[in-house]
């Protein structure tokens, strides 16, 4: 996707991040409205503290502060929220922030979600691409008028996201080779529909689209799902993807561009 050539001079300046439109079907935040945002960070004082300084601000509306995963989902149930701000790590454990963006984007597709991190890790901000996110916030040096920046943009529908953490996306892309998982005498633990429900859940899709993909009932794909972690010794999807990009010789990404757009389009006609 293109970065906008209006941004382009300023970025080659400071280069603080990167803004790429993206296609979404609603913008939020219109006619003077506030930007509704749900809070979610391991430390409840951080939360409040940056509650109440968006609280200080009109054009921007807390409706949900949260510190695990259970709560947030729970409030945002409840509450109507345009953009979520979530810490990668909530008080249900590491990187639990980043699983509560994945259910909160197969909960909510538009809802958009800013993942907050204290550095950025190459696997943390390519799991956070795949699990929804649209903004990634650093806090190694914490501005809020940036954070506010940040919103605003993502609001609009672009996506923020720093040199550094696109650098990550890169090599990520120029390392992907095919998903299989071996044993020690080279024979694949998995069957092929559950290589292929692996390599799916590695892409960042979630259990409907797979569904639709494959043909099958949400059920079934549940049901590969607890094979897979069964076989692998895992206990979820984000171990999962993080064992797939972790063993690159053992296995990440298929052959995205052709892979990628044929999935897209299969899951387009279906809609």
């Amino acid at each position: 996707m293109p970065v906008s050539s209006r941004h382009s001079k300023s970025l080659a300046a400071s280069a603080p991040s990167i803004l790429i439109r993206l296609p979404l079907k609603t913008a939020c935040g219109l006619s003077g409205s506030p930007i509704t945002l749900a809070i979610a960070d391991a430390n409840l004082m951080a939360a409040r503290l940056l509650t109440n300084q968006f609280k200080r601000h009109s054009g921007f509306a807390v409706v949900s502060c949260a510190t695990d995963k259970t709560s947030l989902l729970a409030s945002l149930r409840k509450t109507k929220a345009t953009i979520a701000i979530i810490n990668a790590d909530l008080q249900d454990g590491l990187l639990s922030g980043l699983a509560a963006v994945r259910e909160v984007h197969e909960a909510d597709p538009e809802l958009r979600s800013i993942l907050v991190f204290d550095r950025p890790e190459p696997n943390l901000v390519v799991e956070g691409l795949r699990a929804g996110a649209r903004g990634f916030f650093s806090r190694c040096s914490f501005d809020f008028a940036t954070l506010r920046k940040c919103v605003r943009r993502v609001c609009e529908g672009q996506l923020w996201i720093g040199n550094t953490e696109l650098e990550y996306v890169f090599h990520a892309l120029i390392q992907a080779r095919p998903l299989r998982v071996l044993n020690a005498d080279g024979l694949s633990l998995l069957g092929r529909r559950e290589e292929e429900v692996m390599r799916l859940v590695a892409e960042g899709l979630g259990n409907r689209e797979i569904a639709t993909l494959m043909g099958l009932s949400e059920h079934t794909v549940k049901n590969y799902l607890f094979h897979i972690f069964d076989k692998l010794g895992i206990s979820n999807r984000v171990e999962l993807v993080l064992y797939a990009t972790s063993n690159p010789k053992k296995g990440t990404l298929g052959s995205w561009p052709q892979e990628r757009k044929s999935r897209a389009d299969a899951v387009e006609r279906s809609e």
